[in-house]
């Protein structure tokens, strides 16, 4: 059986596969690339992240404060680490920031041809 190369996930980080996991209002960290950055007129300030890691996609809500604490990491990294508190509500799970990471550098690790040979079987 074949496995997908490994992810290189900061140390403590949740896959997205397994939000269903913790309880409501847990607080957990999650990894990935920044696929999505939305700033609507009328949220108030609020901005709202899309992360994806190798198993699906995270969505992150980041309040005014936080993004003033980390706006730097919001606006220009490419791939985030985020501790927050989980929050579902009508079917849909969030993780409410806060802290916030740039992480971008560990991108590199996605070349190393040494993650392709681990987890290879046979």
């Amino acid at each position: 059986m074949r496995h997908p190369p490994p992810w290189p996930l900061p140390p403590s980080a949740l896959q997205a596969c397994r939000l269903v996991e913790p309880p409501n209002g847990a607080r957990i960290t999650v990894a990935g690339l920044v696929i999505l950055r939305q700033r609507p007129g009328t949220a108030n300030g609020v901005i709202f992240l899309t992360l994806e890691d190798e198993t699906g996609i995270v969505n992150v809500i980041v309040w005014r404060k936080m993004y003033e604490a980390y706006r730097r990491a919001v606006i220009a990294g490419r791939m985030l680490r985020v501790t927050g508190r989980i929050q579902r509500d009508n079917g849909v799970t969030h993780v409410i920031a806060d802290t916030i990471e740039d992480i971008s550098d560990m991108l590199d690790m996605l070349l190393d041809p040494k993650l392709g040979e681990i987890g290879k079987t046979g």
